[in-house]
């Protein structure tokens, strides 16, 4: 049975891994996810394999395709072994266990997949001493968005994860009682853990008119700034709606959306018929998104229908921007108060339009680098986030004594 595809490096002597070994780690991790995309997890977990102590940590990756960061992350000394997870669940299983027989042994499991409970159960057959699972997302909301089978794989998973994890994650502690129950706090595996944020491109300086020249945006307009993938979660079609409404009431009211993804089109196609092709802007996916958010960015609109912990709305708020969100986005994504009004999806798209405008007339006293030293030393900053994350490694370690 093939195992799956290992990223490899073209050079003038064929294939190669990029990543050869850098000699022996103290701790083997094998995280397990999509792919390294433009996602908030493949974010932070590239922002990890950037700041973690590589000489004591060792980092692979198994995705189920090959995404933006694989060369990055190949660079900085992950192996990445693409693995497609088939229907049946016996062919991903032996490829599962050959992958950790050639190029294990691991110590640590950190899976991310919504059905991650399979995986762990697989790791703990094979002997995996630690097995994480890191839950993104509030279960609880994503349950009633899915069908009947999705729901039973669900329901199956999460069974599967509380009797093999050994610890479980959590970026919100809604996303905790989800997943691991009202009484998730009085169990020592599972606790909140949200990622992160690199703060550093929040201090390089940023030429505003330079970024919004090569945008395209006219210097009096006020740029109201989405950032996130075109899936139905996002609820793009409604972000349209509340355009229509502001830029009837401001026609120099512009809508920066930074992404891709299948609902692209469907999107583009609705601001046209809105008329409103000319105060839209996509750019794609970018990999500058905070000189973006400080250059280009007046506001910060987010109305997705559930997330687990945005880590757009916390660089929005890096950057300074006046945020506005649904009110069922997690409440500790709000660490700067002042920054961030929510409302609720069932209100208006006139009435998110008129708060958008509130903004505008009444622009925040926080300036851009007071709200960065709000964020500085809290659990999103990278730096604190990966030292706390290599504390848990070495302690599961110790613990089961791999």
């Amino acid at each position: 049975m093939k195992l799956g595809k290992k990223l490899t490096h073209q050079t003038n002597q064929g294939e190669r891994p990029l990543n050869a070994s850098r000699g022996p780690k103290t701790v083997k991790i094998l995280h397990v996810l999509g792919r390294m995309g433009a996602g908030g997890l493949e974010n932070w977990l590239i922002q990890v394999l950037r700041h973690m102590d590589r000489k004591q940590m060792q980092i692979d990756l198994l995705v189920r395709e090959a995404g933006l960061y694989d060369r990055e992350a190949q660079a900085l000394g992950a192996n990445i072994f693409v693995v497609p997870y088939p229907s049946s669940p016996p062919v991903f299983a032996a490829r599962f266990f050959r992958l950790l027989r050639e190029h294990g042994p691991y110590q640590i499991i950190h899976s991310h997949l919504p059905l991650s409970g399979f995986i762990l159960f697989l790791a703990r057959w094979a002997g995996v001493p630690g097995r994480i699972f890191h839950c993104h997302i509030d279960e609880t909301i994503l349950k009633t968005k899915v069908n009947w089978r999705r729901r039973f794989s669900l329901a199956l998973s999460r069974h599967l994860i509380r009797k093999y994890a050994t610890h479980g994650l959590a970026v919100s502690r809604v996303a905790a009682v989800g997943i691991f129950g009202d009484n998730w706090q009085s169990d020592p595996r599972w606790r909140f853990f949200p990622c992160s944020i690199d703060l550093a491109p929040f201090t390089a300086p940023v030429d505003r008119q330079e970024v919004r020249r090569d945008l395209g945006i006219p210097a009096p307009a006020w740029v109201i700034g989405h950032v996130g993938r075109f899936f139905a979660q996002k609820n793009h079609a409604f972000l349209v709606e509340i355009a229509r409404e502001v830029v009837n009431r401001e026609p120099q009211a512009y809508f920066l959306l930074i992404g891709d993804g299948p609902l692209k089109p469907a999107i583009q196609e609705k601001v046209e018929q809105a008329g409103l092709t000319r105060n839209f802007i996509f750019t794609g996916v970018r990999r500058d998104v905070p000189r973006l958010m400080q250059g280009a960015m007046d506001a910060f609109l987010f109305p997705s229908f559930f997330e687990g912990m945005p880590l757009v709305m916390i660089e929005a708020q890096g950057a300074g921007l006046p945020c506005m969100v649904n009110e069922d986005i997690a409440e500790e994504a709000v660490v700067i108060p002042t920054l961030v009004q929510r409302l609720s999806l069932e209100t208006s798209a006139a009435a998110w339009a008129g708060a958008l405008l509130a903004i505008k007339d009444s622009p925040p006293t926080l300036s851009p680098r007071e709200a960065l030293a709000q964020i500085e030393n809290t659990f999103f900053d990278i730096r604190t986030n990966v030292a706390r994350l290599e504390a848990l490694h070495r302690q599961l370690v110790t613990a089961v004594g791999a």
